[in-house]
């Protein structure tokens, strides 16, 4: 078992890494591209600090809330703090990026980050029970959202078990391979699923300059769409 602890975080490890960062960096030229091909030299007339201002906005998208889900958006948006958070700057974590990287992210104290292990896992089942319950969430999801949740609730959670034998109910290198395999599963996933979107994040909001629609058509459509309380 030692030995494959160590293949996974050797070879595997940054095998499943290079192919997240590849993957994530040629999805950022494609939008790259698409920009400055299908808009040209519009780009420089583009309103751009209101465009720049209007995805600032949804860094804490309160005024992004629709009606009916707030509650679930919420969650959703404390969620993505910890699984964003924990990877990157657990000082474990932080030792394996270094060994590939070279870089020296600032660490987070094990007592933040064992909290915010176990608030994404309490976010990832209420998530996952608002989409069961939800007609209007259940009517969105496909099985692939579903599936997601689980890939990311399986290394926080095997992480956490890693961390605290006494609650561990299984071999500790056996949780470890888990929690390293599991991580590796999500590097793969990540540049070919909705989980793009950390990279994907401000591409997604500028929709006015991709779609170049008029000033204040995004918020009459969600009108449309969700009711007069709803705004993009």
């Amino acid at each position: 078992m030692e030995q494959w602890i160590e293949f996974a975080q050797g070879p595997l490890f940054a095998f499943t890494f290079l192919i997240m960062l590849v993957g994530l960096g040629r999805l950022v030229l494609i939008q790259v591209y698409s920009l400055l091909t299908g808009k040209g030299r519009r780009l420089q007339n583009a309103p751009w600090r209101k465009i720049l201002t209007d995805a600032a906005t949804w860094v804490v998208p309160v005024r992004h809330l629709i009606p009916g889900t707030k509650l679930f958006s919420a969650v959703s948006y404390l969620f993505h703090i910890g699984v964003l958070v924990v990877p990157l700057f657990l000082a474990d974590h932080i030792a394996l990026w270094g060994r590939y990287t070279g870089i020296d992210l600032p660490s987070i104290g094990y007592g933040l980050a064992h909290f915010l292990t176990l608030f994404t896992i309490a976010s990832v089942l209420v998530l996952f029970t608002f989409r069961l319950l939800s007609r209007r969430l259940r009517s969105m999801s496909r099985p692939a959202d579903y599936g997601l949740l689980i890939v990311v609730l399986v290394p926080f959670l095997s992480g956490y078990l890693s961390m605290h034998p006494s609650y561990n109910p299984f071999p500790w290198d056996a949780m470890m391979l888990i929690h390293l395999l599991s991580a590796e599963l999500l590097f793969v996933l990540i540049p070919f699923t909705k989980l793009a979107h950390i990279v994907l994040f401000f591409f997604d909001r500028i929709s006015g300059l991709h779609w170049q629609l008029q000033p204040g058509a995004g918020d009459k459509v969600a009108e449309v769409l969700y009711g007069k309380e709803a705004r993009v």
